[in-house]
């Protein structure tokens, strides 16, 4: 098995795949994770697999041209999520090699599963949530009742008003405007969320939020839509958070419930809820 992973490294190295953020120990996890996983294992078990590696941020951002990038020793709340849906789809499907897993991660990282440039990865969550809908990989559930009280407006512009900040938009002013164009089109569509009054232990959130969603947690902060990810837990005491946490520098479930992880956080206004297709 080590033999025939250390020669698909190789070929990806000599083809120019993936020369930064992939290593032999990122193939060897994956096709374990896929071999070992339990039947019906779905996304807390993949993302409890990744608690305690480190929280770095920017592990997309490595490479003068976008090509994909499998990096599961350090993660942010984006990368996490994507691993742990390439892993769970995987495994439903009875893919098992990291080829495999390559092959699904760029199909949920990219605008139409197509590698086009940095503008054609899905950098927004509402643009990421709408593309891999479309796809038929997730579903967001909303509903015109309690608990989806609030309705968000999204507004976005962060990126194409803050160049400076992101490595490849330095590099290649002209994706400027084409990231412009894509936050035009995201702009003024409205989704149904959960505001984080109504985020309590009831029997109602129990019915709506199950273990294993996708929690993406809605902003006020100007020319954004979503500020944080990470999956939902049950617990007696309430609903937690696993996720990559920038605070705890790793993967972790949050000890606090998530109504008073929200409420440390004052931009944060409440939940969508996205979950994966069977």
């Amino acid at each position: 098995m080590r033999h025939r992973l250390s020669v698909v490294i190789m070929l990806l190295v000599l083809t120019g795949v993936g020369t930064y953020a992939q290593k032999e120990t990122d193939s060897i996890f994956i096709e374990r994770a896929l071999r070992q996983a339990p039947g019906g294992a779905g996304t807390l078990h993949f993302a409890r697999l990744l608690m305690g590696r480190p929280y770095i941020a920017h592990t997309l951002e490595v490479n003068d041209e976008e090509q994909l990038v499998v990096n599961t020793r350090e993660l942010d709340c984006t990368t996490l999520v994507e691993n742990v849906v390439a892993l769970t789809l995987c495994h439903e499907q009875k893919k098992m090699s990291f080829a495999d897993f390559r092959e699904v991660l760029q199909r949920i990282r990219y605008r139409g599963g197509v590698i086009d440039g940095y503008p054609s990865r899905l950098h927004y969550f509402t643009d990421w949530i709408i593309d891999n809908s479309r796809k038929g990989i997730v579903s967001e559930i909303q509903q015109k009742k309690a608990p989806f009280t609030s309705v968000q407006t999204v507004s976005v512009n962060y990126m194409s008003r803050h160049p400076q900040s992101y490595k490849a938009l330095k590099a290649h002013p002209q994706y400027v405007s084409v990231i412009a164009g894509q936050e035009k089109l995201l702009t003024g569509q409205k989704f149904r969320f959960i505001p984080k009054s109504e985020i309590r232990n009831s029997k109602l959130l129990r019915s709506v939020i199950h273990d294993g969603d996708i929690l993406a947690i809605t902003t006020s902060k100007a020319g954004l839509d979503i500020a944080h990810l990470g999956f939902a837990v049950w617990r007696k005491d309430g609903l937690h958070l696993l996720n990559a946490s920038q605070i705890h520098h790793k993967v972790v479930e949050e000890p606090m419930t998530f109504r008073k992880y929200l409420s440390k956080h004052p931009a944060h206004t409440g939940v969508r809820v996205i979950r994966l297709n069977n």
